[in-house]
């Protein structure tokens, strides 16, 4: 009886254990290198992808949202408040239709950049991946 453990001991089942490996794996894998090559090639050019319409799409419907308000400027009784300047609200709601779209136009030229300059700088990664696997 000179064997005393002061403590407890848990016993795991297996479905636990293979949850515990998995979770285990996911801090114990330094940089990627435990992930497999093609699935790290697929997943850094879908960042590119992503961030790219991620950009875009804010663009876009930020445009869109002030193109409405440009709109509602121009169709609402907003003229009756201004008094004498009955055509101002018209002129303020054309101007403010105009930068909107102006803006939404753009989500599609700024996608392309993004994109460039995104795939720009991961290149050296990717031909180095592709390089390590063409061999």
């Amino acid at each position: 009886m000179d064997n005393k453990q002061s403590g407890f001991i848990y016993i795991y089942s297996a479905k636990e254990q293979e949850e515990l490996k998995r979770i285990r794996e996911k801090y114990t894998q330094e940089n990627g290198k435990g992930e497999d090559k093609m699935e790290r090639l697929r997943r850094l050019d879908a960042r590119v992808t992503t961030k790219a319409q991620i950009i875009s799409l804010v663009l876009g419907v930020l445009g869109v949202l002030i193109l409405g308000a440009g709109m509602s400027l121009v169709m609402s009784d907003f003229s009756r408040i201004l008094g004498s300047y009955r055509d101002m609200a018209m002129l303020v709601g054309i101007a403010v239709g105009v930068v909107g779209g102006v803006i939404a136009s753009l989500a599609y030229p700024v996608y392309g950049y993004v994109i460039k300059k995104e795939r720009k700088k991961i290149a050296p990664e990717i031909i180095k991946l592709t390089d390590e696997m063409l061999k």
